[in-house]
């Protein structure tokens, strides 16, 4: 009995001594853990989630309440993390599948646009020198039939020949070789055998000669205005016949082998017209700029229902190759940094889960670029918003475009700017223009009106709309007298007078309104025009290209600056340092 008891006494004896020794340690570690956890919170602001601070406050960009951050999402892979449907909306974060999720046996798909056919296009000239007194088409768009009256010419040269003829009629009898030499000579300026005989008959010279249309078709170009002056065989109009279309291709450089004269093609319009061509001509010239080749097809347009300049998609069926399919993405889905690409991978159907992913870019078609590795059709990546997720995946530590490895997040009293600055100049995709040589004196004028842009924009900082309206002003008149004869080539031509355009546009309507928030609203889109004109021709001056992305219904605004520091046009004092630098043109 005593061993019995012995048995009995001791076990609870130990198991009385461990509660006194460790029964609240599970507590007090459960206390601990929630200290450190309380301890660990960090905060950060929901429209720049680079910033992360221990404590709750403002945001030191736009001064925004600070929310929590969201801590690490159980059940993710190392290299993924999760953003919330409240980010996500924010900073208006969209994507899309690769590919449409479709891969295609035997087809190739090719992106294209339709032009005019060159082959029917027709240049209208004057077949003699003169001042135009009247002209007759007002417009480009405009249909003209043939035997139409386009212009009425003064033209002394003509006015002479037609006195010499009616000389000459009255030596016909004596002498008939003089006679015919005249009449050959105004034959020689198109002027038919009627309107020759009336001048014979009438005995009366004609001051204003008309000049009929050759060819039938639709003007694409106006040439030249009323009462200009105009040389012998000078062009007076551009007149298409839209009868039959162009569709241009391209066609990369390691798909050439795959196409020959007289495939057939199905072509697919943004307007849903479905139609089945053949393969008229292939470019035996490769483009040295965007490595591809133009793949023709004629298309037959007697309805009117295709238009110049709408694009086209062309799929090829039958095509059998040892190689992947080839695929492209948007422009805006890729980040750079040095000679790495990056995406950013949707890796959960129904969940705002991402993963960075590196890639090996191909060719660029347009807004496109071509993926040789790294992707496959059904992936979803974003292609808007990319910066905001690569600042995500930085504040939680996960892989991103400056940081291959992961590891230590930016917080709030480091550089918020640094991310950018140290990316390259494309990451922000602004550079889609190539740069145009121009000369130092086109430059000038140009930087002129970015001078006149920026008292604009001093003025949108201060509220002064009178100000505004004043400066605005100022950039019409100072881009009326940018000198388009001092660019060489008609490249330069039509993209300063595509740009100028926009420019004048967005300008007038601010110097028409005292309303700032309206002028505000205009102001973005003179940036956007503004920043592309000084890319495409440069102005010999650093250029701060600077972004608050709450501006636009928190879609986000870029303005220029002469200056680093920022000075929020957009809000003015009410959130004057919101913003930072997204690109500096050199």
């Amino acid at each position: 009995m005593k061993k019995f008891a012995i048995y009995i006494i001791l076990p609870a004896l130990g198991l009385l001594l461990g509660y006194f020794l460790f029964g609240n340690s599970s507590e007090t570690n459960t206390h601990k853990h929630d200290e450190v956890s309380t301890k660990k919170q960090m905060w950060t602001c929901s429209m720049h989630p680079q910033i992360m601070k221990p404590e709750a406050g403002d945001c030191p960009i736009c001064g925004m309440d600070l929310i929590p951050a969201e801590s690490s999402a159980e059940g993710l892979m190392a290299d993924q993390f999760k953003l919330t449907e409240n980010a996500m909306a924010l900073a208006n974060i969209q994507t899309s599948t690769v590919g449409n999720g479709k891969a295609e046996d035997n087809a190739i798909k090719l992106s294209g646009k339709i032009v005019e056919n060159e082959e029917a296009n027709t240049v209208q000239v004057s077949y003699f020198s003169g001042r135009i007194e009247k002209l007759y088409v007002n417009s480009t768009g405009e249909k003209v039939r043939n035997g139409q009256l386009l212009a009425t010419i003064y033209s002394p040269e003509l006015f002479a020949a037609q006195q010499e003829l009616i000389t000459a009629s009255s030596l016909k009898e004596t002498q008939p070789a003089l006679y015919k030499a005249v009449r050959n000579k105004l034959k020689l300026w198109k002027l038919s055998e009627s309107q020759i005989n009336q001048i014979v008959t009438s005995g009366k010279v004609k001051e204003n000669f008309p000049v009929y249309a050759t060819v039938s078709g639709t003007v694409s170009e106006k040439l030249v205005e009323q009462g200009a002056y105009i040389k012998q065989g000078q062009p007076l109009l551009k007149i298409a016949n839209l009868n039959t279309l162009w569709a241009n291709f391209d066609v990369y450089e390691n798909q050439i082998g795959f196409f020959k004269k007289g495939q057939e093609i199905f072509i697919t319009t943004n307007s849903n017209k479905e139609i089945t061509a053949k393969v008229d001509f292939i470019n035996p010239v490769l483009d040295s700029k965007t490595r591809t080749v133009k793949l023709r097809v004629v298309l037959n347009n007697r309805n009117n229902e295709l238009k110049p300049g709408m694009f086209a998609e062309g799929k090829i069926k039958g095509i059998r190759s040892n190689k992947e399919a080839i695929i492209s993405i948007p422009a805006s889905a890729v980040l750079w940094t040095g000679k790495r690409s990056v995406v950013y991978l949707k890796t959960n159907e129904n969940e705002p889960v991402f993963e960075m992913r590196e890639i090996t870019l191909g060719n660029r078609i347009g807004d496109n670029y071509e993926i040789l590795k790294g992707l496959k059709n059904g992936d979803e990546i974003v292609t808007n918003g990319t910066f905001t997720v690569d600042a995500a995946a930085q504040l939680q530590g996960k892989k991103s475009m400056m940081n291959q490895k992961g590891g230590k997040v930016m917080t709030g009293h480091e550089n918020h700017l640094g991310m950018d600055n140290n990316t390259s100049t494309e990451t922000n995709n602004f550079n889609k223009n190539e740069i145009i040589e121009v000369s130092v004196e086109f430059q000038n004028q140009l930087k002129t009106v970015f001078n006149n842009y920026i008292n604009l924009k001093d003025a949108l900082v201060k509220d002064d709309a009178n100000k505004a309206m004043s400066a605005s002003k100022v950039i019409l008149e100072n881009i009326s007298k940018v000198d388009m004869k001092l660019l060489k080539n008609n490249e330069a031509h039509k993209s300063w007078m595509s740009l100028k355009g926009k420019i004048k546009a967005t300008t007038f309507s601010i110097s028409k309104t005292s309303d700032i928030a309206t002028q505000r609203l205009h102001f973005m889109q003179l940036s956007l025009s503004l920043m592309d004109a000084i890319q495409v021709f440069k102005i010999n001056q650093k250029v701060y290209v600077e972004f608050c992305p709450m501006a636009n219904s928190n879609k986000g605004a870029y303005w220029l600056s002469k200056e680093e520091v920022v000075m929020n046009p957009y809000y003015g004092d009410a959130m004057l340092k919101c913003g930072e630098v997204k690109q500096v043109i050199e």
